[in-house]
């Protein structure tokens, strides 16, 4: 019975740790988004339209090699539901890249972030899910930590308020509420398999944003259309099918500490390569927003 028991528990440990390494891979890939979107050169709404297509190939063959292409068909129940999410994820991606051309992609990756504090609040409004006083605090430390990365006191102390750059900061948390908006329409889609929310992202930014490119002008042939479709290909295609592979496997506390990798690989790759620092009290936002986060998810998930 010991033996049995033992072997049933090194058996789920080898497989958690066999789905941490894709999903930790999957948001190492989207750490570098930053710096496609700078070499691609490209405005906001093409970036966001070449993610979507290309994103829409590599999201095409995931469910054609997990022979789901039954489950991309809408009804009347889940159809609603789906395309708003949809139109809601492809808005926060517009948003993510029109706030990376004011700010650095790292802070922006960061500013995201505070989307689970959003998911919390939304669920006591609209799930009307108790809170409790540890998600309280959790929220409460997490908006702490936002106004420090957010470099505001920096800027205030320094007379340097850039109307640029908080334009950026309202882009990030707007998007962040699409997303967090996103999060909760997924709960209602739980059963929908891995993926298939992901390839009507994909495809209705594609059919919505055609015409942005059309009229305002494609990129020019060569490099630069090879770093939009790296968007698409590497940072939703790939990354969101190794990231699907992990989740398969983790449970949603660890999922919950992993995707910081995210956030810390865009801060290393703008420090490496775009040599953007991030002050001492930005650091130290981004640490009381990283343990608000791991606490309130203790706390639903304990």
């Amino acid at each position: 019975m010991n033996t049995n028991s033992s072997s049933f528990v090194a058996q789920g440990e080898a497989r958690r740790t066999a789905g941490a390494w894709p999903f930790i891979a999957g948001c190492a890939l989207l750490g570098t988004i930053g710096v496609f979107l700078h070499e691609a050169n490209a405005d906001p709404l093409t970036a966001t339209w070449f993610r979507c297509a290309f994103g829409l190939l590599g999201m095409s063959a995931w469910v054609i090699a997990r022979r789901q292409t039954r489950a991309l068909l809408l009804t009347r129940a889940n159809g609603p539901w789906v395309l708003a999410a949809s139109m809601l994820m492809v808005l926060s991606w517009a948003l993510f890249f029109g706030a990376v051309e004011r700010i650095s992609a790292g802070v922006a990756i960061v500013l995201f972030h505070v989307q689970p504090m959003w998911v919390l609040l939304f669920a006591s409004l609209w799930l009307k899910e108790a809170i409790g006083g540890q998600r309280v605090a959790a929220v409460s430390l997490a908006m702490c930590g936002l106004v420090l990365a957010t470099g505001i006191i920096e800027h205030a102390a320094g007379g340097a308020l850039q109307p640029e750059y908080w334009l950026g900061v309202a882009a990030c948390l707007a998007g962040s509420l699409c997303m967090a908006c996103v999060t909760i329409i997924a709960k209602r889609l739980r059963d929908m398999p891995a993926g298939i929310l992901a390839w009507w992202q994909c495809a209705v930014g594609t059919m919505l944003l055609w015409v942005w490119p059309m009229q305002h002008g494609w990129p020019a042939w060569g490099m630069s259309w090879a770093w939009l479709a790296g968007l698409g290909l590497i940072h939703t295609g790939l990354a969101y099918t190794l990231m699907y592979i992990g989740m398969a496997r983790l449970d949603t506390a660890r999922i919950a500490v992993f995707q910081f990798v995210y956030p810390a690989v865009a801060i290393v790759i703008d420090w490496l390569v775009f040599d953007e620092r991030l002050s001492g009290l930005q650091m130290a936002g981004i640490a009381l927003m990283s343990v608000a986060i791991w606490f309130a998810e203790r706390g639903r998930h304990g």
